[in-house]
Formats: C-alpha cells, sequence, structure tokens
C-alpha cells in the first residue's frame, strides 16, 4: 500500500492515505514508553506484592529497558525519509526541503526544552531534534554509509548506558530506583534549577542513544518497508525473528539479576551483562517495528476498530507522548496526589497501562472529531511558518 500524497499540495497526508504500519508502531512504542518511564516516578519500585514485581522487573529488562527508545528512534528516522519524499512529490527542491527539516529539528529541540522545564526531566523530543540537525545531511548519502556510521555510534552508545546500568546490577540496586526522578521533598523551584543544570548533558547522552535507531529507520524508510509490508513480508518475518531472538538472549542475564534470581553474580558478569542489555536492545527495538509491519499485514486487507484506533493514536504520538508526563506528574508528584511513596513496580505498571489505554480512547475521539494532535499542530505552524 503506497504512501500516497495529500489531497492538498501544501497540506498534511491525509489519515486515508496513510499506509498504516508506522501508525500503528508509534501507537504500541507510547505503551513501551508508558512502561520504561512509569516506573521512574516511584521512590522504592519493591513496593506492592514481591513476586508480582520481580517477574515485571525481569519482563522489563526483557522487553522495554532500553528497547522502547530504539524503536522510537528507529520510526523518527523512517518519518524523516516520508516527509522527504512527500516533499519532492509536491515539487520542492532539497535545498527547501533540508531547511524545513532542520527548522522541524529546532522546534523539537525548544519544544523538549519547555518540556523539561515545566514537567518531567524525562525527554525524547529535544534528542530527536538534534538528531534531525545532524543526521538530514545523510538522508542522501548511501546506504553502506548509514549502515556504517550507525554501527560506529552503537558501540559507545551501547557503553554510556551499559555503565550506567552496572552500578545498580553490581550493588544489588533497581535500574528504575537509581534513575527515579520521584521529587521527595524537593520543591518546584530546586527542580527547575536542577534540571536546567542538568539538561546539556543529559540531551548529548540522548542523542548519542538514538542516531543508530535514527540510521537504520532512514535505511529501511528507503525500501518502504513498513509502508509496503506485503510485499517486503520474507524480510521482515526475517528481520522480526532474529532481532527479537538477540534481544531477549542478550537481556535474560540483566533480567535474572534485576529480579534478584541470579544470586551473586560476579563483578564480571554484571559488567557482561550491562554491556549486552543496552547493545541487544538496540535489535530488540527494532525487531518490534518490523512485528509491527507485519501486523499491519491483515489490517491493509481488513481494517478493524482497534487497529484505527491504534493508528489515530500513531498519527497524534508527539500530543500523547506529552499526555503522559501529564498524567504522570498528576499522580505522582507532591503538588499532584503524591503517589511517588504509595506505589511499587507493579503499581506504576498499571498505571502506564491504564494511561495508555487512555490515550487510545482521546486520540480515537480526535479522529472521530477530524482533530489533528495540538503537539502535531503546533510543530507544524512553526515549521512551516
Amino acid at each position: 500500500m503506497p504512501l500516497q500524497s495529500s489531497t492538498s499540495p501544501k497540506g498534511p497526508v491525509t489519515p486515508a492515505a496513510r499506509a498504516p504500519a508506522p501508525d500503528l508502531a508509534r501507537g504500541i512504542m507510547l505503551l513501551a514508553i508508558a512502561y520504561a518511564h512509569a516506573p521512574l516516578y516511584v521512590q522504592t519500585v519493591d513496593r506492592g506484592p514481591s513476586l508480582l514485581n520481580d517477574v515485571l522487573a525481569f519482563l522489563h529488562q526483557l522487553l522495554i529497558n532500553n528497547h522502547a527508545r530504539p524503536m522510537f528512534a528507529f520510526l523518527f528516522g523512517y518519518s524523516l525519509v516520508q516527509l522527504l519524499n512527500r516533499q519532492l512529490e509536491r515539487g520542492n527542491d532539497w535545498v527547501s526541503v533540508r531547511k524545513l527539516l532542520r527548522r522541524r529539528g529546532w522546534w523539537l529541540l525548544v519544544i523538549g526544552l519547555v518540556h523539561v522545564l515545566v514537567l518531567v526531566p524525562l525527554d525524547i523530543l529535544a534528542p530527536y531534534g538534534i538528531a534531525a540537525l545532524l543526521c538530514v545531511g545523510l538522508l542522501r548519502a548511501k546506504d553502506a554509509t548509514l549502515l556504517w556510521v550507525s554501527g560506529i555510534v552503537l558501540v559507545p552508545s551501547a557503553a554510556m548506558v551499559g555503565l550506567a546500568m552496572w552500578y545498580p546490577l553490581s550493588e544489588g540496586i533497581s535500574s528504575y530506583e537509581a534513575g527515579s526522578i520521584a521529587p521527595g521533598a524537593l520543591g518546584p523551584v530546586e527542580m527547575l534549577v536542577g534540571r536546567f543544570v542538568a539538561w546539556p548533558f543529559g540531551l548529548v547522552i540522548g542523542v548519542i542513544m538514538v542516531i543508530p535507531g535514527v540510521l537504520v529507520g532512514i535505511w529501511a524508510a528507503r525500501r518502504r518497508l513498513l509502508e509496503e509490508p506485503v510485499r517486503h513480508r520474507s524480510l521482515l518475518i526475517r528481520v522480526s525473528v532474529v532481532t527479537t531472538a538477540v534481544s531477549l538472549l542478550g537481556s535474560v542475564p540483566a533480567g535474572l539479576m534485576q529480579a534478584g534470581w541470579w544470586a551473586e553474580p560476579s563483578s564480571t558478569a554484571v559488567l557482561a551483562a550491562s554491556l549486552i542489555q543496552p547493545l541487544s536492545g538496540h535489535f530488540g527495538g527494532i525487531g518490534l517495528a518490523a512485528i509491527m509491519g507485519l501486523a499491519a499485514i491483515p489490517v491493509i486487507r481488513r481494517p478493524n476498530a482497534l487497529a484505527t484506533a491504534l493508528q489515530a493514536l500513531g498519527q497524534r504520538s508527539m500530543s500523547l507522548y506529552l499526555f503522559q508526563s501529564v498524567v504522570f506528574v498528576a499522580l505522582f508528584f507532591p503538588y499532584g496526589l503524591d503517589l511517588q511513596d504509595d506505589l511499587g513496580l507493579a503499581g506504576a505498571t498499571g498505571v502506564a497501562t491504564a494511561t495508555w489505554l487512555l490515550s487510545i480512547l482521546i486520540a480515537d475521539l480526535m479522529r472521530r472529531g477530524g482533530h489533528r494532535g495540538p503537539a502535531e499542530i503546533l510543530l507544524r505552524r512553526l515549521a512551516y511558518r
């Protein structure tokens, strides 16, 4: 099902003209992001039913931790090529499209900074804004260049995340507790100052982490792997099987340690698990996108209400991603319901699930009413002037 142009030469692509797979993947991606972020809002993830918490800690390492961001990065790179192709089809030249993409990147950076200062220091928009600025020039690079650069950057990316994982694993501390953003007794001013000081460092690390996935997404979009899943079915099956296997096998050691089921691992085992898990997570994120491409095949043949709602969520992923932050702040922070001390990993996972389900409902209601996401409207008006 090829991606078609909008009915308006200058307007956005109409929902009916969009290929379902990328939007389905973005809708599922928001669930993975909710699962990755919600536990970071609580003070102690061990609170609540211990067995359920241990099982979830294991599953989070296998399926969520360091998997959600690579999937988002892959889809972001994919969207850069989609936007480029649409603009070229409408008669715009490469120079004007490059300027447009860079304006989008700058405005994503600004929106991400506002997100950090106003809501929480868990932002993925600003790193993607910088990634867009850095990768626009590679949109016309050779395939080999894309894959080589992706592979080279993947090494320091996995190493940085791995070193951050090493300390909590070696000390028997949950990685969610080590990375917790629960404010505790901090006031709004103290939190604001801390976020502003730490933001540049987190931004640099975030950019390095997402570049490999963005470049692989560009490579995949050139082949229209998600837009034409029927034609690429065999390749998508191979990619999903291989990458998922690599991801699961690479995440098992860290998952066993995180759940406390691998008692007293050696320092060498901890270091190896810490480095292998984020490396394999990149494959897991890409594998999940391939699985979504396969899942889109029956949707293309026979659309259904659930798939339509998930597509609506994916089409408004930026708005509903910000909605997640609003909900989590309202529930966990002291100036909200202050649940940061009351819920553990199981409770936070439940909150993430409920928030995602509510997001689906909101997105579908917006679709029925013919409304685009407010964040998408804002970015479009800023980028297109």
